[in-house]
């Protein structure tokens, strides 16, 4: 087990020398149909379980890890920017791993890939279960069958979400060390930084950044414009007492997005044998956040139609030098949270070409040609 290799900066969790992840609220998409990256709309709060001992259940200090609260229903994505040197970063949903879609494991595996590469993959907004797309991490309460643990493995039992990090071993570590800095050698003076990472002078927004929304309401008891989160007096103390079982949330699926995850182009044995941190991240519905923590949760989530007709930007992603996994067997039958919990009914209309940015390496001009046997 890595022990003590996760720092919380932030709202951004350290996973060993390599690896950040921040947790983003967005917006959720319509279960039907295939749609475009949604926003940023700002990053979960994290807090770390050990701070809370009198007010957590006993369950969750002995798991340890964070916690960050969430609504039901309410949609969220990875964001990997920030992070330093390669990494192979496991995912699980309720221990479900959300790129093979097999029960989580201790271990890297290839066949079929069990992990994301870093900082090569951005972010990651869903299951990998369908060609070159995800299905959307939404938030369900467990006990329904809706999660993707429930649907995959029959069973609810853990919820939450598992991170797991391996940094590359001594000789791929060093390998890959001398070709940053002979690459770094050849770059202009104003240039550098590391793949992934946004260069000097870049733009701060972009995908996962929060855009202005003046929709967007204040946090319950900040004023008017407060971020999400913030509340414009001290934070509600409650009565200590014993600690209450908190509902147990996990992550289900809603609609479809264009995104890929990346098939890793190194060798298995590139990579450590042991991880260099883990975490577990509980997530907790509102109610319960005010009480264990006595901070109020970030506001509602955004209504969708709403940052549309604002004209606010959507996003697609092309890397044109990474190869897509193909969608595993066990997420593709994965069904989203209305089969549960019933047909969302909220407006929905495509944004407009103007409002999609791309992201990425530009592809090249012209169509693709084909080639045959000849």
């Amino acid at each position: 087990m890595a022990d003590g290799g996760t720092r919380v900066e932030g709202n951004a969790l350290l996973l060993g020398e390599g690896a950040q992840v921040r947790f983003m609220r967005t917006l959720r998409l319509p279960e039907s149909g295939t749609h475009n990256l949604p926003p940023g709309l700002g990053e979960f709060p994290l807090r770390r379980v050990e701070d809370h001992p009198d007010t957590v259940p006993a369950d969750w200090l002995a798991k340890g890890g964070v916690m960050l609260p969430v609504y039901l229903r309410e949609a969220m994505w990875l964001a990997f920017g920030g992070s330093r040197q390669p990494t192979a970063l496991q995912v699980g949903v309720g221990k479900v791993c959300a790129v093979s879609g097999e029960r989580w494991t201790g271990t890297l595996g290839r066949r079929p890939q069990n992990y994301l590469v870093l900082p090569r993959q951005p972010w990651l907004d869903g299951i990998n279960s369908g060609r070159g797309t995800v299905r959307q991490f939404v938030a369900v309460p467990l006990g329904l069958g809706a999660t993707v643990e429930g649907q995959v493995t029959g069973e609810e039992t853990t919820g939450g979400v598992q991170l797991q990090a391996f940094p590359l071993g001594p000789k791929a570590l060093a390998r890959w060390r001398e070709e940053e800095r002979q690459r770094a050698a050849t770059l202009p003076r104003q240039g550098g930084g590391l793949y992934g990472t946004v260069p000097p002078g870049g733009p701060a927004g972009g995908y996962g950044a929060a855009p202005a929304m003046p929709m967007a309401a204040p946090a319950p008891g900040g004023p008017p414009g407060a971020p999400p989160g913030s509340a414009g007096g001290p934070a509600t103390r409650f009565r200590a007492g014993a600690p209450q079982a908190a509902p147990a949330m996990g992550l289900g699926v809603g609609g479809a997005m264009r995104q890929e995850v990346y098939r890793d182009d190194r060798k298995l044995r590139d990579w450590a044998d042991e991880p260099a941190a883990r975490v577990f991240v509980h997530l907790v519905p509102p109610p319960a956040w005010r009480r264990i923590t006595g901070e109020e949760p970030p506001p509602s989530p955004v209504d969708r139609a709403a940052y549309t007709k604002a004209g606010l930007p959507w996003f697609d992603h092309y890397d044109e030098q990474a190869t897509d996994l193909a969608p595993a067997d066990a997420l593709s039958g994965v069904e989203p949270v209305g089969e549960w919990l019933g047909t969302d009914d909220t407006p929905w209309s495509d944004p407009a070409p103007g409002q999609i940015r791309p992201l990425g390496k530009t592809p090249r001009p012209g169509r693709p040609v084909q080639d045959g046997d000849w």
